[in-house]
């Protein structure tokens, strides 16, 4: 049998929507014998999910009949006349059938949408920015942009559902975020895109490696504010932490930890909300970090922009921007969804996962954020709980989001590192896989140099608002909200540009195009023309919301290191 490769440029975007419209069939067929065999989804199965330790026993996948049986029945004889073995040619194995690779393929697929729910929200649900958001911001102008951001964060994730939808099969499963844009737009953009996650998850490391260094800092200060321990210290702290944890190579390992961090952080938001409703803020971090204007004083809330030195994050139009970059933070998650996608079993109700998913975060952000900021005002800080008062709850919300810090560093530094592994290591300089003993190998010593690049950025920006708002305007914004804009130009365009009279040829893997070029893609645009500039706007208003973005984070990085804060680069002074 025919081995192809997973990422072979010789097939087309109508092949891959050939057979993924056969597979989509075959699903909801496996899906209605599911149902029947075990009844519809309930309250109690959905709690279940989040529990459940191994794959689900599923009904076996129907056997390919009718039309679609017909067809390959006949591309195999047309190939056998032909001498060709590519009519039922899959990406797998010399010697493995193709209705054995469909069944593996298949028993890959275990998810149902209530634990693709609880992913979702394990992805995107990081509400302790939330508060510093709206004291930027105000009330009004953050319940907006909250809003409209999650919306479009919605939006983004069934442009992604509906192309994984037409580009996935049982033949070429559809793995990862850049083989959304590979099957698109080519080799080129899934390179582009799988580097620039690669390095957003590089970036991610370095936000909580800062983060839990002030953490650690302000444990070691005491209740009476003491020199504690030299800042750069904390940061190494925490990056040899990653080291050990980091060594881990498959992600199945973290499961249960992660199952305990979700609960972790629902515990901290409540003790947070608890002691910021009965406790002064915490003027004397707030005074450090962000100058004297934000030393002891009265509490103040505002409708709309805070006044000019009102707002932490900056004055006017760039404090307003800065915490626009911590709601684009916030909804950020868009890359994996694909991933999630890929193991569920029937991948049409992933709309439903994305809806309850979206919903409920949405409802924790807004009433969180709201309340932090309607008891501390303008001096509330980022991350929300080291702007707690009392050291003891201090400390303990500290200890619990450095345990949950840690697992989240060492999912994204496992899964970033394991990006450039396989596309800048393994494909452009043909390091071994990571299963054999020299991979192995190999993967314990880039460990580290992964948390040392990320620990070197961390301590020469020590600004965690400004440094995050950054990574939020540059990558995620793009991640969630520009990128999906094109895939969807490109995916639209490409399929309405498709005619009646064309067809594809499973025995001859050929596709009779009647035209090439601009005009087939004007045949594309003009099918749907309102949706396809709403797509256009979309991805240019995601740019400019980029743009917009960098240059505020980059105004405050410039005013910190004026003499604002008391952390520098790499210096003893901590900005807690």
């Amino acid at each position: 049998m025919h081995t192809a490769h997973a990422h072979d440029p010789s097939i087309s975007f109508e092949e891959y929507m050939h057979y993924a419209e056969i597979t989509r069939s075959e699903e909801v067929a496996a899906n209605a014998l599911y149902v029947s065999a075990h009844g519809p989804i309930t309250f109690s199965s959905l709690i279940k999910d989040r529990f459940r330790k191994g794959h689900l026993k599923t009904a076996a996948p129907p056997t390919t009949t009718g039309d679609a049986a017909a067809e390959e029945k006949a591309a195999a004889e047309k190939a056998a006349d032909n001498g060709v073995d590519g009519a039922l040619s899959e990406p797998v194995i010399t010697g493995v059938s193709a209705a054995e690779w469909k069944q593996a393929s298949r028993a890959m697929r275990t998810a149902g949408w209530g634990g693709v729910f609880y992913l979702i929200t394990t992805d995107i649900l990081g509400p302790f920015s939330a508060p510093w958001a709206f004291a930027q911001m105000g009330y009004g102008p953050g319940v907006a942009l909250y809003t409209v951001f999650g919306i479009m964060s919605y939006y983004s994730g069934w442009i992604m559902w509906k192309a994984f939808m037409g580009l996935d099969s049982d033949r070429y499963p559809l793995k990862g975020y850049g083989d959304l844009y590979f099957r698109v737009f080519g080799p080129l953009a899934r390179h582009l895109v799988n580097f620039a996650q690669g390095l957003q998850l590089l970036l991610f490391v370095s936000v909580l490696i800062l983060g839990n260094g002030q953490a650690i800092s302000q444990m070691s200060q005491g209740p009476n504010k003491d020199v504690g321990i030299c800042f750069v210290a904390c940061l190494i702290i925490f990056m040899v932490s990653g080291f050990v944890l980091g060594q881990i190579r498959t992600l199945q390992r973290f499961s249960w930890i992660a199952n305990i961090s979700v609960y972790l952080n629902l515990l901290t938001i409540f003790m947070i909300m608890g002691v910021a409703a009965n406790t002064l803020p915490n003027f004397a971090t707030t005074q450090a970090s962000f100058g004297d204007n934000f030393g002891p004083g009265p509490v103040l809330t505002f409708a709309g922009t805070p006044p000019d030195g009102l707002a932490s994050g900056g004055s006017g139009f760039i404090g307003s921007l800065n915490g626009l970059n911590q709601a684009v933070y916030s909804y950020g998650g868009c890359m994996i969804f694909a991933a999630f996608m890929a193991e569920m079993r029937h991948p049409h109700d992933f709309w439903k996962s994305l809806l309850i998913a979206e919903v409920f975060i949405y409802v924790v952000y807004m009433f969180f954020g709201i309340f932090i900021y309607s008891y501390q005002g303008q001096f509330t800080y980022n991350p929300v709980n080291q702007g707690l008062s009392p050291f003891a709850w201090q400390t303990a919300t500290n200890i619990l989001l450095l345990i949950t810090s840690l697992i989240a560093a060492a999912l994204y530094g496992n899964i970033g590192l394991k990006v450039l592994y396989v596309e800048l290591f393994q494909e452009v300089f043909n390091f071994p896989p990571l299963t054999v003993r020299k991979g192995k190998y190999l993967w314990g010593v880039l460990v580290p140099i992964y948390w040392a690049i990320a620990f070197i950025v961390g301590a020469a920006i020590p600004q965690f608002s400004y440094i995050s708002g950054f990574i939020g305007a540059l990558f995620i914004l793009s991640f969630t909200y520009t990128l999906p804009a094109l895939l969807a130009l490109g995916y639209w365009i490409r399929k309405d540009a498709m005619t009646p009279e064309e067809r594809f040829d499973p025995a001859t893997k050929s596709y009779n195009y009647v035209d090439t070029g601009v005009k087939r893609w004007i045949r594309g645009y003009m099918k749907r023309p309102f949706f396809n500039t709403w797509n256009l706007i979309y991805m240019l208003g995601g740019l400019a919301t980029t743009g917009l973005g960098m240059y505020s984070s980059v105004e405050g990085l410039i005013a910190a290191f004026d003499g604002a804060s008391q952390a520098t680069s790499f210096g003893c002074g901590s900005p807690v």
